[in-house]
């Protein structure tokens, strides 16, 4: 499997930063941004897939009661 490599660099508040020349604790903060990123996306997955199914529910619903 292929292993993307990490950028050298971030860019916070139009200010750019070498990852290297900033302390363990703000690396860790970045990467804990960089996981709640992850879930807010895969969240925002699992929200269309919920509308989804809810509408296709009420669809259905729809053709179960009496005219």
């Amino acid at each position: 499997m292929e292993q993307l490599s990490q950028p050298s660099t971030i860019t916070i508040d139009g200010r750019e930063f070498s990852l290297d020349s900033l302390s363990a604790e703000a690396r860790e903060q970045i990467a804990r941004i960089s996981a709640a990123d992850r879930r807010l996306q895969e969240l925002q997955v699992d929200f269309v897939i919920a509308q989804t199914a809810r509408a296709s529910f009420a669809e259905k619903l729809k053709t179960l009661l009496p005219a």
